[in-house]
């Protein structure tokens, strides 16, 4: 059997994801654990006598030996892929070939092998997760006190900063990685349990249930992986559902930054938009365009493997009694899918970041056409420690917002500084110089700068980084 461009090819085949993450996710890579589970098997169970040690170094010898078309030339007669490849390794090894497996179930050696793989693909995630996070934290340094509208509703509100904005989007990371960091830390594999998970056939092996324990605690050692204390025919299904969820946690957090980006690099804001090579081609028929396609990559992707975790949620439910088969075609694609996916996400988002394109003459004109209203609420609380009434006052000043607003509306330079520092009812409480400076909508920011560069230390605090 042989894989071209003349048959279907998946996309995460070429081209999303890392050649890293391809790779932990491959079919030799899969096999390649296999074997390492049943060396270490065999190495154990001679420490108890019940295999020769040549035998153990038999098969360690050829353990590297992967032949993927051969194994599914013998699945494709006996239509079971692990002992195709049990019966593959054992050819290549004839002192070891007839220990391989020995007392072991199938899910004994493929649910450990998908739990290290978990592991290392989740260690992988917080890697490029924690990359990310640091070209975020030189961004909100960069751009902390740079006075940008803010929206809300879609509707330009009151001033904030860029470099607050971006600290959202960090600090719903730091959360990300926080759960992921969790759920690494809780990655367990099934064990040697057997059938059913209660080790029968292993207390056969070693002459009694009371040597169990230890006989497990050496595999797990060996392997570098925790077991769970109880188990099935397979670990808890609940813990891939854990894992999708966390990865798909990070998804939505890069949807949104990725979803805010396309309207800001839309052209009547164009504050921000995404690097745009010299030569890519924006579109096939007009010449022109930019299009934001790696943050609709981002927002694509990221849609699907939001749908993930409640595959997952049916595969935890639906394990009945000791388990069921129906969760096993599904968890070939759902599980490499759900960490290419994540992969390619935050790939992406680190490249974005790192050319992002920031505007300033659109911020400025943004800024400038609705900033002024924002001011207006300084003007109000200013009139009424003057001693003004509060309600008049609101009135008045509501009555030449309505004026900027038709003026901008119709294309017009906001002329809401000059209606509220030239009102001479506003004049017998607070002189022009006064209303000018409260009209600076640029000084209207809060503690916003502050707390954007709080994010930066949380980054590195919790990345343990000092950049």
């Amino acid at each position: 059997m042989s894989y071209d461009y003349d048959t279907y090819l998946s996309p995460y085949t070429w081209r999303y994801g890392s050649p890293e993450m391809r790779d932990l996710w491959s079919e030799t890579k899969r096999r390649r654990l296999w074997r390492g589970l049943w060396v270490a098997l065999a190495e154990v169970q001679a420490g108890y006598g019940l295999v020769q040690r040549e035998q153990v170094e038999n098969l360690r010898a050829h353990q590297d030996e992967i032949d993927v078309p051969h194994a599914l030339e013998i699945e494709a007669e006996i239509q079971h892929d692990l002992m195709a490849e049990v019966r593959l390794f054992a050819g290549q090894a004839p002192l070891g070939g007839g220990i391989i497996h020995l007392g072991a179930t199938s899910m004994d050696i493929e649910d450990n092998a998908d739990a290290l793989r978990l592991r290392d693909g989740l260690d992988l995630v917080l890697s490029r997760l924690k990359n990310l996070l640091f070209v975020l934290a030189d961004k909100i340094e960069q751009y902390a006190s740079l006075p940008v509208m803010a929206f809300t509703h879609i509707q330009p509100a009151e001033p904030s900063t860029l470099g607050y904005r971006l600290a959202q989007y960090a600090q719903d990371l730091l959360l990300d990685l926080e759960n992921l960091g969790r759920a690494r830390r809780g990655v367990k594999g099934k064990g040697f349990k057997g059938a059913v998970g209660t080790s029968a056939s292993y207390a056969e092996l070693l002459g009694g249930a009371e040597k169990l324990a230890e006989f497990e605690a050496r595999l797990s050692m060996l392997i570098g992986l925790p077991f769970f204390t109880a188990a099935t025919q397979v670990y808890p299904r609940k813990q891939d559902y854990f894992i999708t969820s966390a990865l798909a946690g990070l998804g939505g957090s890069l949807y949104k930054f990725a979803f805010d980006l396309r309207l800001l690099q839309s052209p009547p804001l164009g504050e921000l938009s995404e690097p745009f090579g010299k030569k890519q081609v924006g579109s096939s028929a007009m010449p022109f365009k930019r299009n934001p396609i790696n943050a609709e990559k981002i927002d694509s992707l990221a849609r699907m493997l939001a749908q993930f975790p409640r595959l997952a949620w049916d595969n935890a439910a639906h394990s009945l009694l000791e388990r069921t088969l129906d969760d096993s075609a599904n968890r070939r694609s759902m599980l490499p899918e759900a960490f290419l996916i994540t992969d390619e996400l935050l790939l992406v988002a680190t490249r974005l970041l790192q050319g992002l394109v920031v505007n300033r003459p659109a911020i400025e004109r943004n800024f400038a056409a609705y900033g002024p209203f924002a001011a207006v609420e300084r003007v109000l609380m200013a009139l009424g420690k003057a001693g003004a009434d509060r309600q008049s006052m609101h009135e008045l000043l509501r009555q030449h917002a309505m004026t900027a607003w038709a003026a901008v509306m119709a294309g017009q330079a906001n002329p809401l500084n000059e209606l509220v520092c030239q009102d001479a009812e506003l004049l017998c409480y607070l002189p022009a110089a006064a209303l000018q400076e409260l009209m600076r909508a640029a000084d209207h920011l809060g503690d916003a700068p502050q707390r954007a560069l709080a994010v930066v230390e949380a980054i590195k605090q919790q990345t343990g980084a000092d950049k």
